[in-house]
């Protein structure tokens, strides 16, 4: 087991005074307790430090972290109403055999818990309500100045997007806080990590998890230019086991292996298979596991992938991906609103908006980017900061259609030929595309009457069409750039 994670503080736990004399901590809230132990050597590699959490006749083993100044945490989340005890376990005398207890009580209301893969295309959160992703890329976000990284969290706030994709590990060269501890000719000490990284690193998590957007952790990249891409086996290891000691417990974090892994040339398949099983057998959560690529599939019929992040814009395939694959499809990138010179990085909003609304009505997730540079030249995928393309509010519009939508029963029909997704017998929505018919006879159950909506993405106008309808209907459409339509029944 590996020592220590990072620092108690109030925004992390959720306890109060219990009648009981026990600590309160709510339903997937973080329960936090740190020691004292030794700061001599190297804690990173010669203290083991652990715990198991007991709730009646279940054990759940956690891993500790060394944070530094002879500091060491213990980080858990209560999935299960009432008591828990725990006991701690360590290869110094000083950490092993504490023991102590809490009461798990309900979440307060805008706590769900975290998101989880159901039915067996969908995501919803542990409380069985629904999500729907609505991602944004912003891969350094938390590696900048303190008065950007409070942009960006001020834009999120107003911003549609409750997943984002961000990198633990720095991209640039110069970052503001740096994962290991260096000496004074720049150089990595890769025995030691420098806590004060993870404390603030952690800190923007939570402050993503009061905003209700889920932390889309990427582990590993091919960006590097500070060494990280050439560790060690059994450094990448260990970063792992500390990176899952110090985050699994916020409830609000997905595990990326990598993003464009194929791209890293420094590691093999077998090295990317290791590093899936090393986060499924510590994370005691099971939180939402993928990788991203750049032009080499990942085998995501693997055991330890949950879903499929992906790079691509062919969502005329999502069908044939989830019957193959039988689990949840993220388009995480479809290239980005833009105005740069590559092309991935220069769509129209326009475009982007459409990309959202085909991916969304063919029956997966789509994912948001944004490369407009600012006269600082910072751009929203890079860096953060403001959003000022055009999409964001057209998918603002996408995301309330879908909240007004039965979206823990929506599916989509193998292979249509304009894509659509429903409830059988009650909801019906319908994305047709450049290229589209003057007018359309849609087939509708014989049996029930039907209320019909022309939606236009962009002007983010809904029109009702006169009357109801049932059975097959011929409705005229007015051969927009593109154009959905809504049925829902009466």
């Amino acid at each position: 087991m590996l020592a220590g994670i990072g620092p108690a503080v109030a925004w992390s736990s959720q306890s109060l005074p219990a009648a009981t004399g026990r600590k309160e901590v709510e339903r997937w809230s973080v329960f936090e307790r740190s020691f004292e132990g030794p700061a001599a050597g190297n804690p990173f590699l010669e203290v083991q430090f652990s715990a198991e959490f007991r709730r009646e006749n279940r054990a759940v083993p956690v891993d500790g972290f060394y944070d530094g100044d002879g500091v060491y945490r213990l980080r858990f989340m209560p999935d299960d109403l009432g008591d828990w005890t725990y006991t701690t376990k360590s290869n110094v005398p000083e950490l092993n055999g504490h023991s102590g207890a809490f009461v798990c009580v309900p979440p307060a209301k805008d706590n769900h818990g975290p998101v989880m893969v159901r039915d067996p295309h969908h995501l919803c959160y542990a409380d069985g309500s629904a999500y729907v992703s609505f991602g944004t890329t912003c891969y350094a976000w938390a590696h900048q100045k303190e008065s950007l990284e409070e942009l960006t969290l001020q834009t999120l706030r107003s911003s549609p997007f409750n997943k984002i994709r961000m990198c633990i590990l720095p991209t640039e060269a110069n970052p503001q806080r740096f994962p290991f501890e260096r000496n004074a000719a720049g150089e990595n000490d890769l025995s030691r990590f420098d806590v004060s990284f993870f404390q603030h690193f952690e800190r923007r998590i939570q402050d993503l998890c009061n905003l209700g957007i889920e932390a889309d952790l990427i582990l590993f990249h091919p960006y590097d230019k500070l060494g990280y891409g050439n560790m060690p086996p059994d450094v990448n290891r260990r970063y792992l086991r500390y990176a899952v000691a110090r985050f699994s417990a916020f409830r609000n974090v997905w595990w990326s292996i990598a993003n464009e892994y194929d791209l890293v040339k420094t590691k093999t398949m077998p090295e990317w298979d290791e590093f899936f099983r090393i986060i499924q057998e510590f994370d005691p959560y099971g939180h939402l596991r993928s990788v991203h690529y750049s032009r080499v599939f990942y085998d995501y019929s693997k055991p330890w992938v949950t879903h499929l992040s992906l790079q691509s814009d062919d969502f005329a395939r999502t069908q044939e991906w989830l019957a193959q694959y039988k689990k949840p499809i993220i388009f995480d990138e479809c290239k980005y609103e833009g105005n740069i010179n590559r092309r991935w990085g220069n769509l129209s909003g326009q475009e982007m908006t459409r990309r959202f609304w085909i991916g969304m009505v063919s029956g997966a997730y789509v994912g948001h980017g944004e490369t407009y540079h600012n006269q600082a030249g910072t751009a929203w995928t890079s860096q953060g900061g403001l959003l000022v393309g055009e999409s964001p509010k057209r998918i603002a519009f996408l995301k309330k259609i879908f909240a007004e939508a039965p979206a823990l029963d929506l599916n989509a029909p193998a292979d249509p030929y304009y894509p659509f997704i429903a409830k059988p017998g009650e909801y019906y929505l319908y994305f047709f595309d450049y290229h589209q018919p003057l007018d359309y006879e849609f087939n509708l159950p014989q049996e029930t009457s039907f209320q019909a909506d022309l939606i236009d993405p962009w002007e983010m106008t809904t029109t009702p069409f006169p009357g109801s309808y049932k059975g097959k209907c011929t409705l005229k459409l007015p051969g927009r750039p593109y154009l959905a339509v809504r049925f829902r029944k009466i």
